[in-house]
């Protein structure tokens, strides 16, 4: 609720930067690009990083090098990641554009694109699908063997067994992965920041760079706070809704109805 510049004595307004934020376009476009990205890019991670735990939780050959190959992702840097998919999602000399060319398509301008920006920055975020993965992976461990052997005896397919069983049984770890991502993925700036810094035509513009932008770009810090605060509130109110709606869907081995 002030006007604060860093350099100078910062000045009480009031509501004025909320009143400011709901008239300011950069705003809602920012906002517009988060949400978006939020409910294709956490689902996304949600199926892969799930779909790569059952894999993984399959006997096979060299399983723990199978599995530090796919978690390796997700401790990576998150510029050095960044840098790297710059090159991939080059429109001129990316490895994707490449390969399309060799069956002879004409690959899209990814991130010098308006259109294809932020779905080039969703696409990246399956990259760090391995981190959800080993969450996965350890619920899916747990799941009483039992189960699997009394369906089995009732001729149960694999995909019955999936359907029945195993997904109900995995919903408190996939809830909890929900609620991690969503938070994670409503602060998202690294990767627009380094790769396409909010454009073009601000087609990438996520909320935390705008913020990060009033703060130490125009040095507006009393904006930026006002910014940060409904972020705060959004998040919020979202785990709130994602808490009351679990108590249809989400499943707890104990039995206990969960009461948020």
């Amino acid at each position: 609720m002030t006007d604060w510049d860093l350099l100078t004595p910062s000045k009480w307004i009031g509501a004025e930067n909320y009143n400011t934020l709901l008239h300011d376009k950069k705003f809602w476009i920012s906002l517009r690009v988060t949400v978006i990205y939020v409910v294709t890019a956490v689902p996304l991670g949600i199926v892969f990083g799930f779909s790569i735990a059952l894999l993984l939780n399959q006997k096979i050959k060299g399983l723990s090098i199978w599995r530090t190959i796919y978690y390796f992702p997700a401790i990576l840097s998150g510029v050095a990641v960044s840098l790297m998919w710059m090159w991939v999602l080059n429109p001129d000399f990316g490895v994707i554009n490449l390969l399309l060319s060799y069956v002879g398509i004409q690959g899209p301008g990814w991130i010098a694109s308006p259109t294809w920006a932020l779905p080039s920055l969703v696409i990246m975020s399956i990259w760090g699908a391995g981190g959800g993965m080993i969450i996965y992976l350890a619920g899916l461990q747990g799941i009483p063997t039992e189960l699997y052997e009394a369906a089995e005896i009732d001729g149960c397919s694999k995909w019955k067994k999936l359907w029945k069983i195993t997904i109900p049984m995995m919903t408190s770890v996939i809830f909890f992965n929900l609620i991690i991502g969503m938070i994670s993925a409503f602060q998202t700036f690294t990767e627009a920041y380094v790769i396409t810094n909010g454009g073009p035509d601000n087609a990438t513009l996520f909320y935390a760079m705008y913020l990060y932008q009033n703060a130490f770009k125009f040095f507006k810090m009393g904006y930026a706070s006002a910014l940060a605060w409904v972020l705060f509130l959004i998040i919020l109110f979202m785990t709130l809704l994602l808490f009351a709606t679990s108590r249809r869907w989400v499943y707890y081995a104990s039995g206990e109805e969960h009461r948020g």
